[in-house]
């Protein structure tokens, strides 16, 4: 148990050689999640684009491929994130359309409304408060600006395996709950959907 304990609990902040492993295994395992979070966003139109947990930067490079005229910034808290989204994504940052930076959703390092579409793949779950960064996130994005988070895990009931016990910190939130804090941080509208048999939810909020 010591040693996959240590493993899973880079999901929340990969480092070493663990957290290598963890990046590849999240870039193949969340690929679907990651479509179909990214469906939600259609009709949504980006100039500046941040996702919030960049992890491999699979999800930044998406990213680029839906919004072609936007900027696109990754963020993580994990060095070893940072390091590997910049490889992946080396060609974009050497044409301007991409920057990668490690932050923390507590205290991001932009300028308030700096952003059009702020996005969060698998990793609201350790986010602090989330209340807190969820004002952050407020505080970035422009009027009318949206926010989009795309989960595996809906709530403690669509988890078939205590997570919680393996993975230190880890929060599951059901959409009622994310749709309050959202509210109370200063979003205007919310929208969830979940696709029960999988136990996956997307929550859209607009400010």
């Amino acid at each position: 148990m010591g040693i996959l304990k240590k493993f899973l609990n880079n999901a929340s902040r990969p480092k070493g050689t663990l957290g290598k492993i963890m990046l590849s295994g999240m870039t193949f395992g969340h690929r679907w999640l990651s479509a179909w979070g990214l469906s939600h966003l259609d009709g949504v139109k980006a100039s500046t684009v941040i996702d919030l947990g960049c992890g491999s930067g699979a999800n930044a490079l998406k990213l680029l491929e839906m919004f072609p005229s936007a900027h696109v910034t990754g963020a993580d808290y994990s060095p070893l994130s940072v390091a590997h989204s910049k490889r992946k994504l080396e060609r974009e940052i050497a044409a301007g359309r991409c920057a990668v930076v490690e932050a923390n959703v507590a205290d991001l390092p932009f300028e308030d409304a700096s952003f059009d579409l702020a996005t969060a793949f698998e990793t609201v779950y350790f986010w602090p408060g989330p209340l807190e960064s969820f004002c952050e996130v407020v505080r970035i994005l422009r009027p009318g600006g949206v926010f989009m988070i795309s989960n595996e895990a809906g709530g403690l009931e669509d988890m078939p395996v205590d997570w919680g016990r393996w993975v230190d910190g880890l929060n599951c939130y059901d959409g009622a709950a994310l749709e309050r804090f959202l509210r109370e941080a200063g979003f205007s509208q919310v929208t969830v959907d979940r696709r029960p048999k999988l136990g996956w939810l997307c929550v859209v909020a607009r400010k």
